[in-house]
C-alpha cells in the first residue's frame, strides 16, 4: 500500500530518466496526479502520457523526454500566502525562473507563476526543474 501516490509517481520518472528510459507506466492514476502530469507537459519536461484502464485504480503510461533534473513532491504540503512565492522559489529550486513549483489554489491546481499572476495562495504540492 502506497502512503502517497504522487511522491512514488515523481521519484519513478526521475529514476526513469536517469537510466535513459523513454517510457514509464505508473499506477495508481488519480486526478492530481493527471493535472500535475499535464503541467509538466505544456512546460515541456515530459511527453505525452495516456490513461490505461485495468480496473484497479488505472495506470499512466508517459513518454519521457529526457528534460527533468530532478522533481520531487513537497512535505509537509506548506500554506503559502501571493506575497511568499519567492521565498520557496529559493528554498527548491536552483535559480530564478529556472523550474516550475506546482501549487494546490482554490482555482485549481496550476504553477507559482500562474498563482502570482492571479495574485493567489494555495499549498505547495511539488516541484520540477
Amino acid at each position: 500500500m502506497l502512503n502517497d501516490p504522487l511522491a512514488a509517481a515523481l521519484s519513478k520518472i526521475v529514476n526513469a530518466e536517469k537510466v535513459g528510459k523513454r517510457e514509464v507506466l505508473i499506477k495508481p492514476a488519480s486526478a492530481i496526479l493527471k493535472k500535475i502530469l499535464g503541467i509538466m507537459n505544456e512546460h515541456s519536461y515530459l511527453g505525452t502520457f495516456e490513461l490505461v484502464e485495468d480496473g484497479k485504480g488505472g495506470i499512466i503510461k508517459l513518454n519521457l523526454l529526457g528534460n527533468i533534473n530532478r522533481c520531487g513532491v513537497i512535505k509537509p504540503r506548506f500554506s503559502t500566502k501571493k506575497d511568499n512565492y519567492e521565498k520557496w522559489e529559493k528554498r527548491y529550486l536552483p535559480a530564478k525562473d529556472f523550474g516550475v513549483i506546482i501549487v494546490s489554489t482554490p482555482q485549481g491546481i496550476m504553477t507559482h507563476i500562474e498563482a502570482k499572476e492571479k495574485g493567489m495562495g494555495g499549498k505547495l504540492l511539488a516541484f520540477c526543474y
